[in-house]
């Protein structure tokens, strides 16, 4: 049986740009599986948090709590383990998140490395509309597959819920896990090369 290393991650942040918000936790979580999506073993697992350190991160700290629910003692003088966080990484096959442009999009800012890695997003990966949900969000479909009723927003609770949402089979059989491989890589993320093309205008 051949088995691959999937890496499945969730940030939490100061607010929604990369450009001037901060992660401040992270969380991620190996597992291996099958070349029929099923999910085999969990391998590891770690969380970490950061105190945000741009003044634009801070100011919006405030409003960020309302969502994540992380209060700002809890991150003060903290960092993520930044070698512990790249073995992560390194030792996977494939990355998934739901909605992983944004994650991907902030893990970047402090890893540029994991952009030439193979990522794959939960959410567009499976057509759930098609399938009769109302939306995509993870709290929709962790409720209709009776996962969960509640969503946290604390990145281990997240990843770990939908780990098991992508265990679940579709309508066609497969498990959500094997559509969202099956839909492809999702492209690199270009953000220099953007910023560099309005820097020559």
């Amino acid at each position: 049986m051949i088995k691959k290393v999937g890496l499945v991650v969730d940030v939490e942040t100061t607010g929604l740009s990369p450009k001037t918000d901060e992660m401040v936790e992270i969380a991620v979580k190996l597992f291996t599986f099958d070349q029929d999506g099923q999910v085999l073993d969990i391998i590891d697992e770690d969380a970490y948090l950061r105190e945000p350190l741009s003044a634009s991160a801070r100011r919006n700290y405030e409003q960020a709590y309302r969502v994540h629910g992380i209060p700002f003692e809890e991150v003060e003088g903290k960092s993520f383990y930044d070698v512990k966080l790249k073995t992560y990484f390194h030792r996977a096959d494939v990355i998934f998140a739901h909605n992983a442009s944004f994650d991907r999009s902030f893990i970047y800012q402090m890893y540029p490395e994991v952009n030439d890695l193979s990522w794959h997003c939960t959410m567009r990966g499976v057509p759930w509309k098609e399938y009769g949900f109302s939306n995509s969000k993870l709290l929709t479909l962790l409720q209709a597959h009776y996962i969960t009723d509640y969503q946290s927003h604390r990145a281990m609770d997240d990843i770990t819920n939908l780990l098991e949402l992508m265990k679940q089979h579709a309508p066609n059989g497969k498990t959500y896990l094997q559509q969202v491989l099956t839909k492809g890589p999702m492209r690199k993320y270009q953000p220099v090369l953007k910023e560099k093309n309005k820097s020559f205008i």
